[in-house]
């Protein structure tokens, strides 16, 4: 059986106990033992509410006996408690989840669970206070400590933090106990096969996709548990909540170069939680300068304090990613009171400014950054793990992804969450724009009819239950993430619009008042984002697709989905699927059904129609899925190709649909569960590159996209044509000029091109050269023959690669890979950094390239990244197309 990676088994899925300060910039003759925080996340029980008679008030008493409780995983939820405790299998492995019971058939009760923690902290000081905060519990829940109910009422709402100041309740000796007793959502849905089951999920304000989707299977418990973070804070008298930063970068700014000063404004709300009035400073120290203001604060009081703006002078920017440098501050906001910090929040600051503007041309929204036009290149985003293991090192490896895409927007689908702080942290340092909708979704909420769904289309259209909540819970997320920079779009739902009284409120009332300088738009794919102009079709297309689709036919000109397959490679599929189900799926051309095996389906596969045997008939799973990267990088490298080259004419933007999976699905993604990249990644790393040189199929145009603010000069472009022996032939070479920001056509191919591959095919590579003969951008394509068939590839001859491997420094590869000789071409070599005792692959690792062609007589350098595998005796494994399979020594 297949190694399988079990939730709460593998530190990687753990959250990692780090400070929530990011600095310690410390005032001279200042004091600030009064304040700090640190999470309880282990040594948590939990059990059943069945399995309990007692009360809350007598469970949280330390005498109390939880002896025969199970250790619970907190952050986590009842499934991922019950499966790190062996309970029931993993649901990622095969028919697993079908043996996991399902909420809907066992009743709320079931999944209903007291969590305890045991923690140490002592009454502080006189004055002094320390905050039991929750950031997120799915969906209801009451909480005790030391015999005391903290709350009046349950607490609802996946989506809304709770904090408690539990200064009078800690107990004398510093031994303390915390119960909470876990509800389910009110309404857990039908999960009967539909987008969100039967829809009734989404009457709930938190999360739809737990009934089921079209690429999830529903997950048994709806998500049930303390899902997020829960801190003990120690303050002084006054506690700052929720402070605001909004900067302000008036003009078109280069990336480079002296800027015109920034506007920083700063402003937070202080809570004085003593019975005493108290005095004192706000204060920020940013760039070396400090900004304050005095403040007396009534006893028993919050109060809402704006600093004086500052001006930032020559202010190092932050950028989108391939536009210019993240550069971040770290600002320290404080309360001084007397000699005495009473509280701090250490926050990291990217100084830039986000507008939009309507751009007529494509008849579609424009985004600017700093001034700067930005062609968005995105891809859609569900959420890291659909059983919220979350973790900092989980999401800065993923966002990292997509940075290496070469994307510069991620989109946050509203059937899932507002991402959380650790997401967007990634998303700031790695330059990711990101677009975040709010929850709903035109499937549960009513835009289509719909036969599995339980209620009609107007009642949908009024879901959730409770506005007033919905509302409260959106105000407090969006304090929760306003202040990082990466933060670009604020989006009402996927594909609908929230109820109109809800919209209103948001439009009219709460985003101008917690977060005006974003651009809010109703639904994703809102005609206030693009509008369907002759030959759109809205979103999409989705699904595998003919790569000229990409090029000649028009969609929305701001796409926010469009996209389809990626099944990972053979190793990948091992990782999850039973050897008794690695059977081929079965394409039918006559009827264009795909016929796959239980588990295929079971995990959402698409099919790839009658694109893999064009590569010829799939021998078996292992040659099946070898033949899927060659689709999946074509089928990505071509999509952002063919946006790329009607940029600013056609389109403003586009968004995969999408780049990653929760779960092991057999759709949509760049890399798969474990982290572990497929073609699609490099396909759209190769055709999203920020300087690209490009092939048209429809018509053999040859062209230059500039997605930099940079003019790029004295350039040559050379292409060249090779056959399946090696053989060279050049096709033209030309000096080659392009402005900012803009596609240049060049000169048709397209008759030498197909003459050159009408028999078995050919290899087309396109060069951009610097004056030193550099290159710059290199892009290789296979040519089908003339019946659309790669026969050629076929009969390649194998030959053997030179390759060697050295460390450059720690947790860094460099692997060179050369092509002696008058052979063929080196095709589609995927290189894996591995375990050498296990061959099992690293994960995550990050490489410069993969799937990498080398050209007879040339030479190519793949740098590979990686973390916490130093110990690990390392190699890497090299296998292509028509390369001999082998291990690689790493050179010390």
């Amino acid at each position: 059986m297949a190694k399988t990676y079990p939730a709460g088994k593998t530190s990687f899925f753990k959250f990692s106990i780090t400070s929530l300060l990011f600095s310690c910039l410390v005032f001279q003759g200042i004091t600030t033992k009064a304040q700090s925080k640190y999470e309880l996340n282990t040594g948590w029980k939990c059990t059943p509410v069945g399995n309990v008679k007692d009360k809350g008030t007598e469970i949280s008493q330390s005498a109390y006996n939880t002896a025969a409780w199970m250790p619970a995983v907190v952050p986590g939820t009842v499934l991922t408690s019950l499966i790190a405790d062996k309970k029931v299998p993993d649901p990622f492995y095969g028919m697993n989840n079908e043996q996991i019971p399902d909420i809907y058939r066992t009743g709320r009760d079931y999944y209903t669970y007291w969590f305890v923690k045991d923690f140490k902290e002592a009454q502080p000081q006189v004055g002094n206070q320390v905050y039991l905060n929750f950031r997120g519990v799915n969906y209801s829940f009451d909480v005790f400590l030391n015999g005391h109910k903290l709350n009046d009422k349950p607490h609802k709402g996946m989506f809304l933090r709770q904090s408690y100041n539990i200064t009078k309740w800690l107990a004398k000796n510093g031994n303390n106990r915390l119960a909470v007793i876990v509800y389910p959502p009110d309404v857990v849905g039908n999960p009967n096969g539909g987008q969100g089951g039967d829809g009734t999920i989404a009457k709930n304000v938190g999360i739809q996709y737990t009934a089921g989707w079209d690429w999830i299977q529903p997950i048994k418990d709806r998500n049930t548990g303390i899902w997020d973070k829960v801190v003990i804070e120690r303050t002084g008298a006054v506690r700052i909540k929720d402070p605001h930063v909004v900067t302000l970068v008036p003009g078109v700014r280069q990336a480079e170069g002296p800027q015109q000063s920034a506007i920083i404004q700063v402003s937070a709300e202080l809570e004085n939680a003593t019975a005493q009035p108290v005095t004192g400073e706000l204060k920020y120290t940013l760039d070396g300068n400090t900004v304050s203001k005095k403040v007396t604060l009534k006893a028993n009081s919050v109060q809402a304090v704006q600093l004086n703006d500052y001006t930032l002078k020559n202010p190092k920017l932050w950028w989108p990613s391939g536009y210019g440098v993240q550069h971040l501050y770290p600002m320290q906001l404080q309360f001084v009171a007397g000699t005495k910090v009473s509280d701090k929040e250490d926050i990291k600051i990217g100084v830039r400014q986000i507008t939009t503007e309507w751009n007529t041309r494509t008849e579609s929204r424009q985004i600017n950054i700093n001034g700067q036009k930005i062609f968005i290149k995105g891809g859609n985003w569900i959420v890291s793990d659909e059983m919220l293991r979350f973790s900092d090192a989980r999401y800065d490896a993923e966002v990292r992804f997509h940075r290496d895409m070469n994307l510069n927007l991620i989109r946050v689908w509203g059937g899932a969450l507002i991402e959380r702080p650790e997401f967007y942290e990634a998303c700031d340092k790695y330059g990711m724009l990101v677009f975040q909708d709010m929850w709903g979704s035109g499937d549960c909420n009513g835009r289509w009819t719909d036969p599995m769904k339980l209620e009609d289309q107007w009642t949908r259209r009024k879901y959730p239950d409770d506005h007033d909540l919905y509302l409260k819970s959106i105000e407090d997320q969006v304090k929760l993430v306003r202040n990082y920079p990466s933060l670009a779009i604020w989006c009402g739902g996927n594909e609908i619009t929230p109820p109109e009284d809800i919209l209103t409120a948001l439009r009219d009332n709460i985003m101008p008042k917690l977060d005006n300088t974003r651009w809010f738009i109703p639904y994703s794919n809102s005609e206030e984002m693009s509008r369907n102009v002759e030959g759109g079709n809205g979103d999409g297309p989705y699904g595998i697709q003919p790569l000229s689709t990409f090029w000649a036919h028009k969609t929305y000109p701001f796409n926010s989905e469009v996209g389809s397959v990626g099944v990972g490679d053979y190793e990948s599929l091992k990782r999850f699927m039973p050897a008794k189900n690695m059977v081929l799926p079965e394409y039918d051309e006559a009827t264009h059904k795909t016929k796959a095996d239980s588990v295929w389906e079971y995990h959402k596969y698409i099919g790839y129609d009658e694109f893999i045997d064009k590569y010829g008939k799939p021998k078996d799973v292992e040659d099946f899925a070898t033949k899927a990267q060659l689709v999946n990088y074509d089928q990505y490298r071509g999509l952002m190709e063919g946006f790329s080259s009607h940029m600013w004419d056609w389109y403003t933007g586009t968004i995969i649909w999408k780049t990653q999976n929760p779960w092991t699905a057999l759709r949509g993604q760049m890399y798969d569960y474990y982290l572990d990249p497929n073609a699609c990644l490099y396909g759209l790393h190769n055709g999203s590159e920020p300087l690209h040189i490009m092939y048209d199929p429809t018509d053999g145009m040859v062209m230059v996209a500039n997605n930099t603010f940079k003019s790029h000069t004295n350039m040559m472009l050379v292409a060249k044509a090779y056959d399946m022996d090696g053989k060279e032939k050049m096709l033209t070479q030309v000096f080659s000029d392009v402005t900012p920001t803009t596609v240049k056509r060049y000169l048709s191919l397209k008759k030498a091109v197909d003459n050159l591959a009408k028999d078995k095919g050919a290899f087309l590579c396109l060069q951009l050269l610097d004056k030193d003969k550099k290159t710059i951008s290199e892009n290789i394509y296979w040519m089908p023959d003339a019946n659309g068939n790669y026969s050629g590839l076929e009969k390649m001859s194998k030959i053997n690669l030179d390759a060697s491997a050295k460390y450059l420094g720690s947790d860094k590869v460099e692997v060179t890979l050369n092509n002696k000789g008058n052979g063929p071409l080196a095709f589609f070599n995927r290189l894996s950094l591995v375990n050498t005792d296990t061959k099992q692959r690293v994960l995550p690792a990050f490489y410069s390239d993969n799937y990498v062609s080398v050209l007879p007589g040339e030479e190519k350098k793949v740098i590979i990244d990686y973390k916490g595998a130093d110990k690990l005796n390392l190699s890497v494994d090299l296998a292509g197309w028509n390369v001999n399979e082998k291990l690689i020594q790493i050179n010390k």
